[in-house]
């Protein structure tokens, strides 16, 4: 048995599960910081990760320790309605729930009383989770021209949702920074929801910073329209006794 204690916490935009991408650097104009908790809050301990682009994130998927595993799982990629293993999925169901991701380091910020923090940006992590290592990424040997892809040999599609704004959810985004506008864009048109619950007219709802996003889809499938934006009374997910609370990510 290995006792693994996280070294960060993360703090994202992306405040439950339903909206977050299904891989790192799909929604670039999704934010967040990683936040070095005691005693690997020190600037020795991220010294030259600034000279590197991009980080790996090794991180543990806190959220669904407690539903457990299976063998086999049925990867969005293909409908959701064929299993593969789950060692050949990235499904979060794992029997070891850890997780790795690829995201873009913005800068490193110091602060006083040994408050260091990693901006990043095409995270696709919940606020709150924990983080058990980062890790540079190396072009020449982490990026593999010729590698096999399996059942997702290329890159996703363009997201197939165009999407629309009711005239009261305009009226609200207004009031924003047009970063939280694009977000809110790139989201909900990588059409985030399951393949067994996509239902015409149903509204559907998710929490980016500390706002409720509600959007409905119609005859049109290929439309979605944004038609609330309102404060979230979602609690976001509480980090680790002794971390702070989490900052706007825009």
């Amino acid at each position: 048995m290995y006792d693994l204690s996280p070294i960060a916490i993360v703090h994202s935009c992306y405040r439950t599960k339903f909206g977050i991408p299904r891989q790192s650097g799909l929604i670039a104009e999704a934010h967040g910081t990683l936040e070095l908790l005691p005693p690997y809050n020190q600037p020795n301990a991220v010294r030259g990760l600034e000279e590197f682009s991009h980080i790996w994130v090794i991180f543990i998927f806190s959220e669904n320790i407690r539903e457990g595993w299976k063998a086999t799982v049925r990867p969005p990629r293909l409908g959701g309605d064929k299993r593969i293993g789950v060692f050949a999925s990235r499904s979060p169901f794992r029997p070891m729930p850890i997780g790795l991701s690829a995201m873009k380091l913005e800068k490193i910020e110091i602060r006083p009383r040994g408050k260091i923090l990693l901006h990043v940006a095409g995270l696709d992590l919940l606020d709150g989770t924990p983080v058990l290592d980062i890790k540079p990424y190396l072009p020449y040997t982490d990026s593999i021209p010729d590698a096999i892809g399996g059942f997702a040999p290329d890159a996703p599609p363009e997201a197939p949702l165009t999407i629309a704004f009711s005239p009261e959810a305009q009226q609200t985004l207004e009031k924003f920074p047009a970063e939280f506008a694009a977000l809110c864009r790139k989201v909900v048109s990588a059409d985030p929801r399951p393949a067994y619950q996509r239902i015409p007219d149903r509204e559907y709802q998710c929490f980016l910073e500390n706002q409720e996003i509600i959007w409905t889809i119609g005859d049109d499938t290929s439309q979605a329209t944004i038609v609330r934006i309102v404060p979230s009374a979602h609690s976001p997910h509480l980090p680790p006794e002794g971390a702070k609370s989490p900052p706007p990510c825009l």
